[in-house]
């Protein structure tokens, strides 16, 4: 990594002298997104990697439910996670020894005042299986007898390992030519002469671009750089831990989740992770679980269960960034020169990272798009943040 030495005015009679670190790129936040992109762009730049708490992912990343839903969220959605789950069946070659992607199905449950919903989803998304309720009772023995009225099976979803993906990620960025800097939060980003300069305390970055993978800071960045928001939302969502049913393997259960996402449910390590699929705007912070979220996970699942939950084991909270369209926010701000974002992954940000991070160094190094992320090429014009701005003129 290249650095020069750079003298400021002199500070109570001494001369301060700060070393400023050179790169091609800055990107800042090091949850999925900014590591995967980091990743890919070090192929073919030098790159830092800025990411503001004492480790990588420690927000939305590592708050993940964890699981790939191929029928989840927009068209967009869909055809970007498709793409990057075909990355996590088959990753390049010493990118991970762990099996990313472990095959578990989905299980869309409703009652029978949800029967257009289910029309709508099996119209939306082709994959989809109509259940009877014998045959989903079977699958998670402890859905009552009354319930489910309508069921659809997405056989094509599975687990997620989070930190594998995203340690792999951080491997790569450090091997090619990049550097993970953490503890380093944006204390100022100006633009000076076609060069971006980023304070981080006492530390001093520059590069002729940069990356906005901040997640619920987005917004926040932006304003740092002198730009206004886009509208990036942080929304609030809880998940809480509890016992299985005594003397019953959960482990094979599907997922279950509710057709008009009200709360969805599943094997976590031994235990059963419960959800309310809440949204709830807040500021951008270090998301904490609300006890009436606790206590509506809970009361959502029993209403449509056989569970006896003596005791919640753990409970916590994530922030899901989403856009004002619900899209994913990627490219060139035209505002500024050398400003990229890479925001507004909402819910599904590691089912989508592989695809995104391409299409992102597509457009900043012009590495070639293959494979299953080639289809995707026409998504840039729509996934621009102009967009946005024309929305808000």
């Amino acid at each position: 990594m290249e650095t020069n030495c750079v003298r400021l005015s002199p500070s109570n009679g001494l001369s301060d002298l700060l070393v400023v670190s050179h790169s091609d790129i800055i990107v800042i936040g090091a949850g999925i997104a900014g590591a995967s992109a980091a990743a890919l762009l070090a192929e073919d730049a030098s790159v830092t990697l800025l990411e503001q708490e004492a480790h990588p992912g420690f927000h939305a990343t590592g708050r993940s439910a964890a699981f790939y839903a191929p029928f989840y969220g927009t068209d967009t959605v869909r055809r970007v996670s498709a793409a990057s789950a075909e990355f996590y069946c088959k990753p390049p070659d010493q990118f991970s020894e762990v099996e990313l992607l472990r095959p578990r199905a989905c299980l869309i449950v409703g009652d029978e005042g949800q029967s257009q919903t289910a029309r709508e989803l099996q119209g939306s998304a082709p994959g989809l299986i109509a259940l009877e309720p014998a045959e989903a009772r079977r699958r998670i023995p402890i859905l009552r007898e009354d319930y489910p009225a309508h069921c659809l099976l997405d056989d094509r979803g599975g687990d997620l390992d989070v930190d594998a993906i995203l340690q792999a990620y951080l491997r790569q960025a450090r091997h090619r030519k990049g550097r993970i800097v953490t503890d380093s939060r944006v204390t100022s980003l100006e633009s000076v002469n076609g060069s971006w300069r980023v304070c981080c305390g006492e530390s001093r970055y520059q590069a002729p671009i940069i990356v906005n993978a901040a997640g619920a800071w987005a917004d926040e960045l932006a304003h740092a750089a002198g730009l206004a928001g886009l509208g990036i939302t942080p929304k609030r969502r809880t998940a809480v831990l509890v016992e299985p049913p005594q003397d019953i393997d959960i482990s094979g259960w599907p997922l279950a989740v509710d057709m008009n996402e009200a709360f969805y449910f599943k094997p976590d390590a031994g235990l059963l992770l419960l959800s309310p699929a809440d949204e709830t705007p807040t500021s951008a912070c270090d998301a904490q679980p609300d006890e009436l979220d606790i206590a509506i996970a809970v009361d959502r699942v029993l209403s449509v269960t056989e569970l006896n939950v003596k005791r919640v084991a753990h409970a916590w909270a994530g922030l899901r960034s989403f856009a004002p369209d619900g899209e994913f926010v990627l490219g060139h701000d035209s505002r500024s020169r050398g400003f990229y974002w890479l925001a507004g992954q909402g819910g599904y940000g590691v089912q989508s990272a592989p695809a995104l991070a391409e299409l992102l160094a597509e457009q900043i190094t012009g590495r070639a798009l293959s494979g299953s992320f080639a289809p995707l090429k026409p998504l840039a014009c729509e996934l621009t943040p102009d967009r946005l701005l024309e929305l808000k003129a």
